[in-house]
């Protein structure tokens, strides 16, 4: 009798205890190192099994998942190549704080530590990334494996667990098991500390909330907007976390991101509280640990989390809560107000104006230029026309900087954007997106550089009729680099430029339908019948190389729109 006849064996434990914790998709390419992890899922129907081009697509896609369910995301890969190519998710599952599963096949146990073919050490691989590593030696260790797996990738600060399976474990029958892993009961506030805030608050004339995302789970955005408004607080929301606060909101005073410009960052530091919630205040949201200044900021500190590593690991918190930022929000809002006062008023309506003339939509925005269409056109086509729902999954490059800067993302409208910058992640995501929720309109946007690393991914969106519009900013060069060079090296470009295909080509040959944008005049009409499609749909737009670089940056939206030290963004 076939392992496939009797689901009993180890891999249909493994897979048991995933579908009883909620794990409903994988992502795989598929390796004869874990045939039988493969032959088991065939048992699990209402599994669903994503077949993906490349490892790093596939954990993409995990990583995607996991932001957007609360739920470890899982990806399956064969060892050695199939592992180096899955790292790269496994890093943006640690940036991202997304929870998630790596499972890799290994070579037999018998030839475990013997350098035997596609053999790696993954505690040395993954060790500084992953926060478990784990190497399962007997049969009867898979299932308790993925049950520790489930509750390590989704406790404290979630993030990335390595399961490796050697192939000769997969195939013995053992017990079966129902194992569910019961979520963890949000951290309430201490009671004399959320006395001592609303006391700080009481006395504060320019309070500043950092929301970060910890605020991405049921109930979270609300109880952000609730202690917003009760308390009259503005809002910075951090890095890449648009979604969280309305952007449109009175009370909402903008982002900090990689290219927060210095005037909104020196008013945001006139602040004399700052709450910050639900942000580990890494290096980017702190501005390169400048704001609040790294490690006593000048400003009273609330710092709140639910990880007792990140409360105090880089600033002093005059106040800090190893507690649930939504729980702790939501009980803020339930005291009585204190935000009257003219000081107050003046200090949210300072730094609204700020955002808003930081959002303006840059003069250039409707126009094309000599080498092509500023990107920054496409983003207003695009906001004009998106709907109340839309997902917008961004590759990494200079062409998202307008992203980041003018489009009013007001929740359920949502931004995936890996925090960590890697290329490659836009196609995966959107993937992953529309699969999650097949009524919402994705869109996703990548530059040719991000789009060639995995844009191979369409193929599933062929195959499942997925109706996600594809946008790829064409420029024929790494533009970010591009432009460091520009600034740095003057002149002297060395392996930035790209000859890139026709995209469009390449679409049709997957299966999309296509068309090809040179004029900004043709921008409405080509989003409009791409929005309206209901299958996959490719746009690629000539877009301005000039418009990025330094000599002609002041008129595309002013040289704070381009990303600083990330050296994989486009």
């Amino acid at each position: 009798m076939t392992a496939s006849a009797t689901p009993n064996t180890s891999a249909h434990a493994l897979i048991r205890v995933l579908a009883a914790n909620a794990i409903d998709r994988v992502f795989v390419v598929p390796g004869e190192s874990y045939l039988g992890v493969l032959d088991a899922l065939h048992d699990f129907p209402g599994i669903d099994v994503v077949t993906c081009r490349h490892e790093g697509g596939a954990a993409f896609m995990a990583c995607a998942d996991a932001r957007l369910t609360g739920r470890p995301g899982v990806v399956m890969v064969s060892r050695g190549p199939g592992a180096a190519n899955a790292a790269i998710g496994v890093h943006a599952a640690q940036q991202d704080a997304a929870p998630m599963i790596l499972l890799i096949g290994q070579v037999p146990k018998k030839d475990v530590r013997k350098e035997a073919f596609q053999e790696i050490d993954y505690q040395k691989m993954f060790g500084s990334m992953a926060k478990w590593v784990v190497e399962v030696t007997t049969p009867e260790e898979l299932a308790p494996a993925a049950f520790k797996a489930v509750r390590v990738a989704m406790a404290g600060t979630p993030g990335p667990v390595v399961m490796v399976v050697p192939e000769d474990v997969q195939q013995a029958i053992v017990d079966q098991h129902d194992w569910t892993a019961m979520p963890e009961s949000p951290s309430q506030p201490a009671p004399d500390g959320l006395e001592r805030i609303h006391a700080l608050l009481s006395r504060a004339h320019r309070p500043l909330i950092i929301a970060g995302g910890g605020f991405n789970v049921p109930g979270g955005r609300e109880a952000l907007m609730r202690l917003a408004e009760r308390h009259s607080i503005p809002v910075v929301v951090s890095f890449r976390q648009h979604d969280l606060f309305p952007n449109t909101h009175p009370l909402y005073a903008g982002d900090l991101d990689l290219a927060t410009p210095a005037a909104q960052v020196a008013a945001l530091d006139g602040s004399d509280l700052i709450l910050a919630l639900g942000t580990r205040l890494g290096d980017i949201t702190t501005q390169g640990y400048t704001f609040p200044a790294h490690p006593r900021p000048r400003q009273t500190l609330v710092h709140c989390y639910p990880d007792p590593h990140i409360v105090n690991q880089h600033f002093a918190a005059d106040v800090g809560l190893v507690a649930d930022p939504a729980a702790t929000a939501a009980a803020l809002a339930g005291l009585p107000a204190t935000g009257g006062g003219l000081a107050r008023e003046d200090w949210t309506a300072t730094l609204r104006t700020i955002r808003q003339q930081t959002a303006a939509w840059p003069q250039a925005a409707g126009q094309a230029v000599d080498d092509g269409i500023p990107f920054a056109a496409v983003v207003k086509a695009l906001e004009a026309q998106a709907p109340a729902d839309v997902a917008i999954c961004l590759d990494a490059g200079t062409f998202a900087a307008p992203v980041y800067r003018h489009f009013p993302f007001a929740f359920p409208q949502r931004l995936l954007a890996s925090q960590s910058g890697a290329m490659g992640y836009g196609t995966p995501a959107a993937i992953a997106a529309q699969l999650r929720d097949p009524k919402r309109q994705v869109v996703c946007m990548a530059g040719d550089g991000g789009f060639a690393m995995t844009g191979n991914e369409m193929a599933a969106a062929a195959e499942r009729g997925l109706p996600i519009l594809f946008i790829v900013a064409n420029n024929n060069c790494y533009g970010s680099i591009r432009l460091h060079q520009a600034r740095t090296y003057p002149g002297r470009y060395v392996g930035t430029d790209l000859a890139s295909p026709d995209f469009t080509l390449v679409a049709r040959a997957y299966g999309l339908q296509a068309e090809y944008v040179t004029r900004a005049d043709q921008l409405d009409d080509a989003i409009a019948r791409g929005l309206a499609a209901d299958a996959p749909y490719l746009l690629e737009v000539r877009t301005s190389l000039g418009a990025i670089l330094p000599a002609s940056v002041s008129h595309a939206a002013g040289s704070d729109l381009v990303p600083r030290g990330e050296s994989h963004d486009l």
